[in-house]
């Protein structure tokens, strides 16, 4: 820490300033979600500086976090933690870090000389096999989840939903019923995504309908009328459905369909959505549209369905059997046909 950065400020716990930061960072009216991950990672990075200073975390100051200290800290951050991880609590320190430049709480920002993985694009996980998605839906409708307390209606409306818009999993679980809007036959749902951004997604005569069903089965289940700020999805006790609550549904729909198979490991909920966008770019949507559909904040993202896609429509015309009678033609054998 430079002498130009006052003696007081230099000996300001850690754990104050981050309370600091995270106060300023509210102004951009973050999620709780996302303030929760920049908690977590801070608060895990700062108790690897604390190790390799050999000290509690509350005793680190900001003096302490110097160019040294942060690899180290990152180094042990990084042992057992995912490439993915590791880059996003880079991204946390290295904004922390610009904030403390701007307030001149210190004078330099150590993280470019801090390395970080670099992580590949990250491709899409959709359903495997053409009719997956048809069969998942179909076996839910005839009931095929047995449950203690079976809700084929609300299961339907989950996965149809989210196969259906493309919506993330928090995506999901924050709408409310008067996310629901427009005329009959005309409806949208107002999705709350990533940064508070909102967007608006068009919805078919076949999902309202099959969540209006879902609403009915709601209202005998329970013996309550329903108001807008109400969460649309709800558990079998009518409470708000929760990530946890979520993940298990899903997870248990795939098995009692049949399709555990074809879920890539670790995807669930989001295998849904990178189904819907798959599918859309197999259809001919633009990356445009792909982009706005799912709440993307850059078209890099969108863009990945597009070349994957791509990638299957070209392994597709590879296998078509023609292509082996111009191999055993061969070079030859095509100049004596064109000669």
């Amino acid at each position: 820490m430079s002498s130009a950065v006052g003696d007081e400020t230099a000996l300001a716990p850690v754990e104050r300033v981050v309370e600091h930061y995270l106060a300023a960072r509210g102004a951009a009216k973050p999620s709780p979600h996302t303030l929760a991950a920049y908690r977590r990672d801070l608060e895990a990075v700062l108790a690897c500086a604390a190790a390799v200073r050999e000290c509690a975390p509350e005793q680190v100051r900001l003096a302490d976090l110097t160019t040294a200290v942060m690899r180290q800290a990152f180094a042990r951050f990084a042992t057992r933690r995912a490439a993915s991880s590791v880059t996003r609590a880079w991204s946390t320190w290295n904004g922390f870090f610009a904030f403390l430049v701007s307030e001149a709480m210190v004078e330099g920002n150590p993280m470019s000389a801090v390395q970080r993985p670099r992580t590949a694009p990250r491709e899409p996980k959709p359903l495997l096999g053409e009719d997956t998605p048809e069969r998942l839906l179909e076996a839910l409708a005839a009931g095929c989840r047995k449950a203690r307390d079976p809700w084929p209606e609300r299961d339907l409306a989950v996965l149809a939903l989210a196969l259906l818009t493309g919506m993330r999993s928090a995506e999901l679980l924050a709408l409310r019923l008067d996310s629901l809007g427009g005329r009959p036959g005309e409806r949208r749902i107002r999705v709350v995504g990533k940064g508070e951004r909102t967007r608006s997604i068009p919805i078919e005569e076949p999902l309202e309908a099959l969540i209006q069903q879902y609403l009915r089965t709601r209202r005998e289940r329970f013996g309550v009328a329903l108001a807008g700020d109400d969460a649309l999805l709800v558990d079998n006790r009518g409470a708000a459905l929760r990530r946890g609550g979520l993940q298990y549904l899903v997870r248990q729909c795939y098995r009692h369909a049949g399709v555990n198979d074809r879920v890539a490991k670790g995807t669930l909920v989001h295998a849904l959505r990178h189904t819907f966008a798959t599918r859309l770019a197999e259809d001919g949507a633009s990356v445009t549209e792909i982009m706005r559909l799912l709440g993307h904040a850059s078209l890099n993202s969108s863009q990945s369905y597009i070349d994957v896609t791509a990638a299957a429509q070209r392994e597709a015309a590879r296998s078509n059997r023609t292509y082996g009678v111009l191999g055993r033609l061969g070079h030859g054998g095509a100049d004596e046909v064109g000669g």
